[in-house]
């Protein structure tokens, strides 16, 4: 066979068989999986409102303190007190947020807390009105209000089934409103003897604005596209501040604020849900 002839057969079958190939090759394209490329509008990108109810079951209210003060002297005594308790462990969040992608997003919450301080001491001078070597039992209750505003920043670890779960960090500042504080003094005779009477006074409480600082771990699930349950635990720490103020013993000299508490923490479980608006 004339070598010219062999060469044009090739090439002529070659160049049938290749938009054959081709084909297939376009065919197996079409049938492959569908790749999505992440955007902006679904890596992140999403304002949500979120609410919360927490509840703390534990609560460190520190070392709150008072100052006696001795109109004979002018001298003031650092009275601690020996038993000390903060009730009402409820709480509601209200925040607004935004994601910025799968991993990082923030919000600003508004928090809102009642709570109630029951707290003992006892001094070894004696009551007001009672006699020398007698000393004095008090108690003191009042009820306090604190509005919380936070900036908070998470990193969501991954989500498995629906499931997200993620580590956060707030820092913000806590209005504490004290409202007034009732005592009830009562004579303990030890060298002396006590006339049988219990005594009650009355403090104005103080309000003032302290830094605040909260830790947070927890997880949420996607019960749709847009709206997430979430469920956690939250650390926060308010720092310590001004309580109340002399009563009738500013008559007599006393000057500057008579009682102080050394900050609140909370241990918290929280539950709530983010909705995504868009």
């Amino acid at each position: 066979m004339d070598r010219r002839k062999w060469v044009c057969g090739i090439a002529l079958s070659a160049g049938l068989l290749l938009p054959g190939a081709v084909l297939a090759d376009d065919e197996d394209l079409l049938d492959a999986p569908e790749i999505k490329i992440s955007t902006e509008a679904n890596a992140g990108g999403r304002v949500y409102l979120r609410g919360d109810i927490g509840y703390s079951g534990w609560r460190d209210e520190g070392d709150p303190f008072y100052r006696s003060f001795d109109g004979g002297t002018g001298s003031y005594d650092h009275v601690p007190f020996d038993n000390a308790r903060f009730d009402k462990p409820l709480s509601g969040t209200v925040g607004i947020g935004y994601r910025f992608t799968d991993v990082l997003r923030a919000d600003v919450t508004a928090e809102y807390l009642e709570g109630r301080f029951d707290g003992s001491s006892f001094t070894s001078g004696p009551c007001a009105g009672e006699g020398a070597g007698t000393s004095c039992a008090l108690s003191d209750t009042a009820n306090f209000s604190a509005l919380g505003l936070m900036a908070n920043g998470y990193v969501d670890l991954a989500t498995l089934a629906g499931f997200t779960p993620y580590l956060g960090a707030g820092i913000g500042a806590t209005r504490i409103d004290w409202n007034t504080v009732h005592e009830t003094s009562a004579c303990v005779a030890g060298g002396g003897a006590c006339s049988g009477a219990t005594g009650t006074a009355s403090y104005r409480g103080e309000d003032s604005w302290r830094f605040t600082y909260a830790l947070m771990a927890g997880v949420s699930y996607d019960v749709t596209d847009r709206l997430k349950f979430d469920v956690g635990y939250r650390y926060s720490h308010v720092a310590g501040g001004d309580m109340f103020g002399f009563g009738a013993e500013a008559l007599s000299g006393a000057a500057g604020t008579k009682g102080h508490d050394d900050g609140l923490s909370r241990h918290e479980i929280r539950a709530g849900l983010r909705f995504a608006l868009w």
